[in-house]
């Protein structure tokens, strides 16, 4: 026999835990066998390891829900019990891929703390990353969610930017707003930003920061140059993951190498990080992007033979 707890829970969370009349708890220990009871905010299990580590992971997808502050499905605890040692596996997460090279992606990150992947437009790089952040957030494994991008002009000159802070930096940061957008209703990011579950912000400003227990997405890393690469890398804090997503054919520094490739060069081999390569069979856009895509490359290669 084993015993876990959770504890120091709010009175409002504790009762939205429980459920109407106990009703959570009920459906807890008629599915797995357990003795559940809740008092002063704590929370206890007991009765056998498995079925107890099952019962502590429903307890703790719920909890992940109601601070999220998102409504419990009235299915969510039948769903839960029937699958709580399937939602972690690569296979259960596959159905979010369209490619092969996609489903290696999401195998990647989930067997390891920092992934970094390259890959064309619209391989779906980003919109994955956020994907599995999204998914870790609900699953309680994380408690908020970091996305960042450097603010470089694509090689353009787009001058002084009218408004306040939030007018200048946004158009840099629409496209994560795009890939949260696609993910969750707009209600949902509205309150997640609300209560600071998700931030959205420019690469500069990670600086002198530790970010513990949260999924942290760098996009657009080939255009951070060595120095940012690093001091983003560095903000990791305990429980937290990171992944970085980038395309080295669109490399917008002028005059410094990228801190993508050249992370390539100096991670090579590092413990718990992992390397990621989508290649157009992986773009999931217009067909006709994978045509751009090869089109460019013929070019490149063909200016190469010719220098």
């Amino acid at each position: 026999m084993v015993e876990k707890w959770i504890k120091d829970l709010s009175r409002e969370t504790a009762l939205r835990v429980c459920g109407p009349r106990d009703r959570h708890l009920r459906a807890i220990r008629e599915a797995l066998g357990v003795t559940v009871s809740a008092r002063d905010g704590n929370i206890r299990v007991s009765g056998e390891e498995k079925p107890v580590d099952e019962a502590m992971l429903i307890l703790e997808r719920l909890l992940a829900v109601i601070r999220c502050g998102d409504t419990i499905p009235d299915d969510f605890l039948a769903a839960a019990s029937a699958r709580p040692a399937e939602t972690d596996s690569p296979r259960s997460l596959g159905h979010w891929a369209k490619s092969e090279g996609q489903r290696q992606y999401i195998h990647v990150m989930e067997r390891h703390d920092v992934v970094l992947c390259t890959g064309p437009a619209g391989t779906g790089k980003t919109f994955l990353a956020v994907k599995m952040a999204v998914h870790c957030l609900r699953e309680g494994r994380i408690k908020r969610l970091v996305l960042c991008r450097p603010a470089v002009e694509a090689g353009e000159r787009l001058g002084f930017l009218p408004g306040d802070f939030y007018a200048k930096v946004h158009p840099y940061l629409r496209p994560l707003y795009d890939a949260l957008n696609e993910i969750l209703d707009y209600e949902q990011v509205k309150r997640y930003i609300e209560r600071e579950i998700v931030e959205v912000i420019p690469l500069a400003y990670m600086r002198g920061r530790t970010l513990a227990n949260a999924f942290i997405i760098l996009d657009e890393g080939q255009n951070t140059t060595s120095a940012q690469m690093k001091m983003f890398l560095t903000r990791m804090g305990e429980g937290s993951r990171i992944v970085v997503t980038g395309d080295i054919t669109q490399i917008d520094l002028e005059g410094e190498p990228s801190g993508l490739v050249e992370a390539h060069r100096i991670l090579a081999g590092v413990p718990g990080i992992a390397w990621a390569a989508l290649d157009r069979r992986d773009i999931v856009r217009h067909a006709l992007v994978a045509e751009i895509v090869d089109a460019y490359e013929r070019h490149r290669a063909q200016d190469g033979r010719h220098a």
